[in-house]
C-alpha cells in the first residue's frame, strides 16, 4: 500500500538552533537599522553634559533619565531615516551592502514610518518631561543631520564640517536638560567634540576611501587625489583640538589634574597624526592605511579618556 511521504520534523536541537539564529538575525537587523552602538555613544555624551551641568549634585535623576529616553528615540530614528535615504549608497559599498534595508529584510516604508514616529514622539516626550528648549535643540540637531549632512555627503567634502555640528550637540542637550539654558561650559564641550570629529572621520574615510569613491560619497580623502589636503586638515584640527582641550582649565571649569591628562592625550593624538603625515610624505597616499587605522584607534580612545578626566576633575 502506497502512502504519501511526510517529512519528519527537525530534531529538537536543530529547531532550537534555527529559532536562535532567526532571533539573532532579527535583533541584529534592528540593531543595525537603529545603529544601537552609535546611539549608545550619543547617550553617553548626553549624560556627560548632564553630569557637568548637575555638579556637584547627583547626575542620576528622573529628569535626566527622561531626557535620555527621549533623545535615544530621536537618535535611533535619525539613524534609521538616514539608512532609508542612503540605501542606494549603502548598496554600493562593501561595508554596508548587507544592511537590512539594502537586502530587503526590513521594508523601507515601514522603517521610514517607524523612524518618523520615533523622532516626533521622542521630541514631544523631551518637551513634556524635561523642557522645550532641549526638545527644540534635539529637533534642530535631527534636521541638520538629515537635511544638511546626509544630502551633502554626495555633493561636497564640506559635509564633514556640517555634520560635525549635530555630532557635537549631545553634551549641549544634556546640559540644557539639567539647566534649561545654554551656558559657557556647554559651548566649550561642544567645541571640543566638534574639533575631534575631523581627525576621527578623516581617518575613517582614509580607511574606506575606495568604498566611498565607489558610492560617490564626497569625503575629503575621496576628492583629494594627492592626500595633501586631508593630511593637512588632520594635523591642523588635531593641533587646534589640543589647544581647545585646555579651555576648561583656563576658564576655571577644571584644574591641574585635568590639564595634565589633556596634555598627555593631546600629545598621543598628535603623535598618531604625525606618523600618518610621515607615512604619507615618504611612502605615498596609497600606503598609509596602517597609520590611518592607528589614528582612528587613537581618536576612539582620546575622547572618552578626555571626558573622563573632565568629569572626574569637576567633581573633585
Amino acid at each position: 500500500m502506497s502512502s504519501l511521504s511526510v517529512p519528519s520534523p527537525l530534531p529538537l536541537d536543530t529547531r532550537r538552533d534555527v529559532a536562535r539564529d532567526s532571533s539573532r538575525s532579527f535583533v541584529r537587523d534592528y540593531a543595525d537599522l537603529f545603529k544601537v552602538r552609535v546611539t549608545a555613544m550619543v547617550l553617553l555624551t548626553v549624560w556627560c553634559g548632564a553630569y557637568l551641568a548637575a555638579a556637584p549634585e547627583s547626575a542620576f535623576s528622573l529628569n535626566i533619565v527622561d531626557a535620555l529616553l527621549g533623545i535615544a528615540l530621536v537618535a535611533a530614528g535619525n539613524f534609521a531615516l538616514n539608512e532609508v535615504f542612503e540605501r542606494d549608497v549603502d548598496g554600493r559599498m562593501r561595508r554596508t551592502c548587507m544592511r537590512p534595508l539594502v537586502t530587503g529584510r526590513i521594508a523601507t516604508g515601514y522603517a521610514a514610518a517607524t523612524a518618523a514616529i520615533m523622532i516626533a514622539g521622542g521630541a514631544a516626550y523631551i518637551g513634556l518631561t524635561t523642557n522645550w528648549l532641549t526638545a527644540a535643540l534635539t529637533l534642530l540637531t535631527s534636521a541638520a543631520y538629515l537635511g544638511a549632512y546626509t544630502p551633502l555627503k554626495k555633493v561636497t567634502p564640506l559635509c564633514t564640517a556640517i555634520g560635525a555640528i549635530p555630532g557635537a550637540m549631545p553634551p549641549v542637550l544634556g546640559w540644557t536638560a539639567v539647566r534649561g539654558q545654554i551656558e559657557l561650559p556647554a559651548i566649550i564641550v561642544f567645541l571640543i567634540l566638534f574639533l575631534w570629529q575631523f581627525p576621527h572621520f578623516h581617518a575613517i574615510a582614509l580607511l574606506h576611501r575606495e568604498d566611498y569613491a565607489k558610492a560617490n560619497v564626497r569625503m575629503l580623502p575621496v576628492v583629494d587625489a594627492s592626500g595633501n589636503s586631508t593630511i593637512r586638515s588632520i594635523l591642523i584640527f588635531t593641533l587646534v583640538l589640543g589647544a581647545a582641550s585646555f579651555v576648561p582649565a583656563l576658564t576655571g571649569m577644571d584644574g591641574v589634574a585635568y590639564s595634565i591628562a589633556a596634555f598627555v592625550l593631546g600629545s598621543a593624538l598628535l603623535l598618531a597624526s604625525l606618523r600618518l603625515w610621515y607615512a604619507h610624505t615618504f611612502r605615498g597616499f596609497s600606503n598609509i592605511k596602517p597609520q590611518a587605522r592607528r589614528l582612528f584607534v587613537a581618536t576612539v580612545l582620546y575622547l572618552p579618556a578626555l571626558f573622563a578626566a573632565l568629569l572626574i576633575g569637576i567633581r573633585s
